[in-house]
Parts: structure tokens; C-alpha cells; sequence
């Protein structure tokens, strides 16, 4: 069965007012370093695995992409996309990440934000993208940090007045499902190593260019101040690959 929390009115209505919801791309944490890792993508076929409101779909365009897909399982996420769109070289499919079929050597570029920890067969997903990939195609991604989803909980250990004393780190070569809570709801994830992560990559036939561990921008270490957190340990894993 596969997962779909954000077509729950309680789920989405809770995700909706989350900052990246409403503010897009500049309240993503992880962003600036995200941005980075994208190819030049003037006049470029993209297709965004697990589009959600369409950010990302939206800012290819910005940056004259010739057609962007966005494809997510949610029906809410994305009729809340479409209303944001206006833009005929965007177009929004509903379907499972892990039922995407589409012709080989369709796209020269292929992302997808924080939506790969949600699905078991990330293997399966690899060679997926890579058949649909042209030759020098570029493949990037972002998944929550396998540091982060190591343990079921995802919370710091704290002390007896709430202070935040580390970030706990258990079963970390266990990979698998993990039943967690975001947004105070109960949701699947899964975990795997980063080694997992890399090798997947590299197995399907790609040749990896760059990994990166998240770490908030100047800008958001001075204006929240809880974001000093995020200097001890990764939230995010990024990557960036190519179909040699």
C-alpha cells in the first residue's frame, strides 16, 4: 500500500501552514545548498519526483526550462499546485512515485525533494530515473539524513528543563521501515545507510558528482535562532549524480 498522509484534511491542513508551505523555496532549510547541485537548466526537459505545491517545478521555469513534469501521489498537494501554476509548460501528474513510467531518455534532468525516505523500493526508483534519463542526464535528489531517521522517535534526548543534550544515533545499520510522527500524526518512513543511498546510486549506472549534509544559511542562523541546532547534526542528505 502505498503511503498518501497528505490527502488527510488533518495532515495537509497542519503541512500547509509549515513555513516552505507558505513561502516556498526560501524558507527550505536546505535549499541553498540544494540549489547548487542543479545543472543549468535553459531549455531542459525536468521531470520532479514527489512535487508537492510545485516549487521546484515552478523555479525550473524561472530558470527556462523548456517542460517541466511534477508528479505526487497527493490529490490535495496538487490542486494546491495547479493553483499556483500558471504556466503552460508545467504540467502536474497524480501517481505514485514507484508507478512512474515514461519513455526512455525522456528528461535531462530529474529531481526530487524529501520524498525518497517515504518509499521502500528506492533501488527500483534508480533505474527508473535512469531510463529516463538522456546520456549526460543529471539526477538530483534530497532525503532526510539517515542520521535523522535512524531511530524511530526523530527527536533530541533532553534534560530535565527541556534543554536539547544530543541527538540520539541507534540502529543505524538496521535499515527499514520506521513508524514515526510528523506534524502529530503517525507516518511511514524508511531508513537506509548513506552508503545504501550512494551505492543504489551508483549500481543503476550513474556516476555521483557531488554529496552534501544540510546546514542552514547565514541568513537563518541569525534570524531563528533555534536553527544553531541544526549545526549538530545533518537534517538533510543531498546528492548529485549523472547517467554516464
Amino acid at each position: 500500500m502505498k503511503q498518501n498522509k497528505y490527502d488527510d484534511t488533518l495532515f495537509f491542513n497542519a503541512y500547509e501552514q509549515m513555513p516552505r508551505s507558505t513561502e516556498g523555496l526560501k524558507a527550505a532549510g536546505e535549499w541553498h545548498i540544494l540549489q547548487t547541485l542543479l545543472p543549468d537548466l535553459k531549455d531542459k526537459d525536468v521531470l520532479d519526483l514527489g512535487c508537492g505545491f510545485g516549487w521546484h517545478c515552478r523555479y525550473a521555469r524561472e530558470q527556462n526550462a523548456h517542460t517541466v513534469i511534477g508528479v505526487d501521489i497527493s490529490e490535495k498537494m496538487l490542486q494546491r499546485a495547479r493553483e499556483l501554476t500558471n504556466d503552460s509548460g508545467i504540467s502536474y501528474q497524480q501517481l505514485p512515485i514507484e508507478d512512474i513510467h515514461f519513455a526512455d531518455q525522456q528528461f535531462d534532468v530529474i529531481i526530487s525533494s524529501l520524498a525518497f525516505h517515504y518509499i521502500e523500493s528506492f533501488e527500483v526508483i534508480c533505474r527508473k530515473v535512469y531510463r529516463a534519463l538522456k546520456l549526460g542526464g543529471s539526477f538530483v535528489f534530497s532525503v532526510e539524513h539517515p542520521i535523522f531517521t535512524a531511530c524511530s522517535k526523530q527527536d533530541w534526548y533532553y534534560d530535565d528543563h527541556g534543554n536539547r543534550l544530543h541527538w540520539p544515533v541507534d540502529y543505524y545499520q538496521t535499515e527499514g521501515r520506521r513508524e514515526t510522527s510528523f506534524l502529530n500524526n503517525d507516518v511511514i518512513k524508511y531508513h537506509r545507510t548513506v552508503a545504501t543511498y550512494m551505492n543504489a546510486v551508483i549500481e543503476a549506472g550513474f556516476q555521483i558528482n557531488a554529496v552534501k549534509e544540510s546546514t542552514p544559511s547565514d541568513e537563518m542562523l541569525q534570524a531563528i535562532a533555534e536553527m544553531r541546532d541544526e549545526l549538530r547534526r545533518p537534517m538533510f542528505l543531498m546528492i548529485a549524480a549523472e547517467k554516464r
